[in-house]
């Protein structure tokens, strides 16, 4: 079965789907995204999702492309269309087609919106989770807006690129500071010896996950320990268990960090609780 995207009003082939040459988001990155998980046929948290949009597209001031019923009906479409019951969909808005320039194009210019979905493998993605991922640490290089999650993603390419060069799954970048901030395409969490669950802040240096957000709620309703503070890399590696959150990853357990085992070296018990606990925090439509 074809793939199917739509395209600014237009449902199309993947095959025929294209966007103009002086689309804002291929010359400038000047656009905003989102990845939402798919799961039994429904959207996974997307009123959070909508939410973070929202603020993205008001950071960057770029309008949002249509009303937020007819956006979710839109997404209901694709995923529809595509017969997705478990993957993901994304959605890319940018300021749209104008002649190039850095500055803003007129008002007149309507935003550019394109939305995509795929299958992905339930059985892959919970072998991966049994067997737990490794990560690399790198320098932090991206720009300080990383609150923002924009299509200006070369650094965080590079950063995935060097791991998987590497062996491993995922890279954390750290801060000048020696402290980790967040992944190439996840939030980092370590759980200490004692038991509590560290993240950095989403305040300042890392994009506030939805997937953090839903976690930070089950943690409560399970009276978890709990500490949002920066850590070092050295201090990942002397924990009892690391893991990385994010949409299509959920809670996806830390194994090696720069070669060296976390723990015993294998997924952890308060990982795999978070992760089975996960989606009756999570909302469906």
């Amino acid at each position: 079965m074809a793939r199917i995207a739509y395209v600014n009003g237009r449902y199309l082939d993947l095959r025929e789907a294209s966007v103009n040459i002086e689309d804002r988001g291929y010359q400038l990155s000047d656009g905003i995204y989102e990845v939402c998980e798919i799961r039994d046929g429904a959207l996974v948290d997307w009123p959070r999702h909508r939410a973070r949009l929202k603020r993205s597209l008001g950071e960057v001031r770029i309008a949002m492309p249509m009303g937020e019923a007819a956006l979710t009906a839109v997404l209901h479409e694709v995923m529809r269309r595509n017969r997705v019951h478990y993957g993901l969909i994304y959605l890319q808005v940018t300021r749209g087609v104008a002649h190039r320039e850095h500055s803003f194009p007129s008002p007149s210019v309507k935003p550019s919106l394109v939305v995509t979905a795929k299958n992905l493998s339930f059985a892959k993605n919970e072998a991966q989770a049994a067997h737990g991922i490794a990560v690399i640490t790198l320098p932090e290089n991206r720009w300080p807006r990383v609150d923002i999650k924009s299509v200006a993603l070369l650094p965080n390419v590079l950063a995935k690129q060097q791991a998987k060069e590497q062996g491993a799954y995922e890279a954390w970048f750290v801060d000048r500071d020696g402290f980790v901030t967040e992944g190439s395409s996840s939030n980092a969490w370590i759980v200490t010896k004692s038991g509590t669950i560290v993240t950095r802040s989403a305040d300042s240096g890392i994009l506030p996950g939805i997937t953090r957000a839903v976690l930070q709620e089950v943690l409560a309703a399970l009276q978890m320990r709990f500490e949002e503070r920066p850590f070092t890399p050295q201090e990942a590696e002397e924990a009892a268990e690391a893991f990385v959150t994010a949409a299509t990853q959920i809670v996806m357990p830390v194994v090696k960090i720069d070669g060296k085992p976390i723990g015993n070296g294998v997924p952890g018990p308060i990982a795999a609780k978070l992760r089975s606990h996960f989606h009756g925090f999570s909302t469906f439509s």
